[in-house]
């Protein structure tokens, strides 16, 4: 079988990575791919959002199964054109991807089916929002209604912070039309984890536990980032609260939203504030996360074609999936000044030294090449990978491959996996 990948970042070659492996896959694709991704694939020069390019391609090359790695396709309807032409295709459709395409509507949603999130309200004006704000008090959450590649969330300190948060998404100085609304919410406390299932509209099958880390520094501190290193398993995610999860968050989700006429087939991914033994849905994807679906995918001893045919053909059930006993750890090593403005082309050196380390793999995200040398592109550079029979020693052979590589102005977080240390 011939397997077309959409996307071009980490999360993407993660899943070449994967899908590369089976048996069943003879060839695959990746549009645009990177060049980490083309040492394994072959990469094909179409942009993620050129959906009559990428389904011309598709039929020319026989493609048996295309899998769709971000959300922005998934928004615009993939999916739905590809099977109105009889094609397989793995991820949801245009009417159940809103379910991150607009958090009012996963807020209205939850709400509606009972699944446990924080109080909200949604605004389309400035001064409603900050009468809102000054009413629940700080700190609180803004969020953008739509999407922002994960930066979109901004937790205010201040009254001030807040007031200029609001003034500036629904202003369209931030993230332009994704902010024209947004969602006002309390500030939870806890810990976050990660919790991905792979559903048909009726069967759940959870992955395993990840925990990602968002802000850009150390210790949770500085501005949201797309993530900046995961692990898995996420120790916060006792057997009590896997089965809250599921019951609470994941069963109620799918249940609502194949009753609201939207059903979902494809990955879903909820975040997730863990306080002791109570569960919160901070917010739902429509996808795998990046870099949660690295570590996962390391992690997973199943061949993950047939649980994406079984989805894309919308029927799980008797699938199942095997993972390994081990830990894996991904720290994300950025460009100085991300999530900011960040430097390209600066060369890459020493990737050959950390593939030479056992149990670790580097995925690209934002690198390009230039005159025969790997150059940054993005600001989420690379995912450095790796397995350890424990969390730590996952994390110490991580960082190791971390030492080995280096550029100018690089940037990483040193404390990928510390929680998971300290229970």
């Amino acid at each position: 079988m011939k397997v077309l990948v959409v996307g071009g970042g980490g999360r993407e070659h993660a899943l070449v990575w994967k899908i590369a492996q089976s048996p069943l896959v003879e060839k695959v694709y990746c549009a645009p791919g990177n060049p980490g991704i083309g040492t394994i694939a072959e990469n094909v020069p179409l942009t993620v959002e050129d959906l009559p390019g990428l389904l011309a391609f598709a039929k020319e090359k026989g493609v048996g199964l295309t899998v769709v790695g971000p959300e922005l396709p998934l928004s615009l309807g993939i999916v739905d054109l590809f099977e109105e032409h009889g094609m397989t295709i793995f991820g949801a459709r245009r009417n159940a991807a809103i379910i991150e395409a607009s958090k009012a509507f996963a807020k209205d949603l939850m709400k509606k089916y009972d699944v446990p999130t924080a109080a909200y309200e949604v605004f389309t004006e400035v001064e409603p929002a900050i009468a809102f704000i000054d009413r629940v008090g700080i700190p609180i959450v803004i969020k953008a209604d739509g999407l922002a590649a994960g930066k979109g969330v901004i937790i205010a300190q201040s009254r001030d912070e807040a007031v200029a948060a609001v003034t500036d998404m629904l202003s369209g100085n931030a993230f332009g039309a994704a902010g024209s609304r947004v969602v006002i919410e309390e500030f939870l406390v806890g810990e976050e984890a990660s919790f991905l299932a792979f559903t048909d509209g009726k069967t759940i099958i959870p992955l395993a536990s990840a925990q990602d880390h968002k802000a850009v520094f150390d210790g949770d501190q500085g501005p949201n980032t797309g993530g900046m290193g995961a692990y898995s398993p996420a120790p916060v995610v006792t057997p009590d609260i896997h089965e809250k999860a599921m019951t609470e968050v994941m069963r109620r989700t799918v249940d609502g939203m194949a009753a609201e006429g939207r059903p979902y087939r494809g990955v879903l991914y909820a975040g997730l504030m863990i306080d002791g033994d109570r569960v919160k849905t901070l917010e739902f994807n429509a996808r795998f996360g990046d870099p949660e679906c690295q570590p996962l995918l390391m992690r997973m001893k199943s061949d993950i074609v047939p649980v994406l045919l079984a989805v894309a053909k919308g029927d799980l059930s008797g699938v199942s999936i095997d993972w390994h006993d081990k830990a894996a750890v991904c720290v994300v090593m950025a460009a100085g000044g991300y999530p900011g403005d960040y430097r390209k082309g600066d060369e890459i050196k020493g990737l050959g030294d950390a593939a030479a380390i056992d149990d670790l793999y580097v995925f690209h995200a934002g690198t390009a090449e230039t005159d025969g040398k790997t150059v940054t592109a993005g600001g989420r550079v690379l995912g450095v990978t790796a397995l350890g029979v424990t969390v730590k020693e996952a994390i110490d052979r991580a960082y190791r491959g971390v030492g080995a590589i280096s550029w100018d102005g690089m940037h990483f977080r040193k404390d990928i996996g510390a929680k998971a240390l300290k229970r």
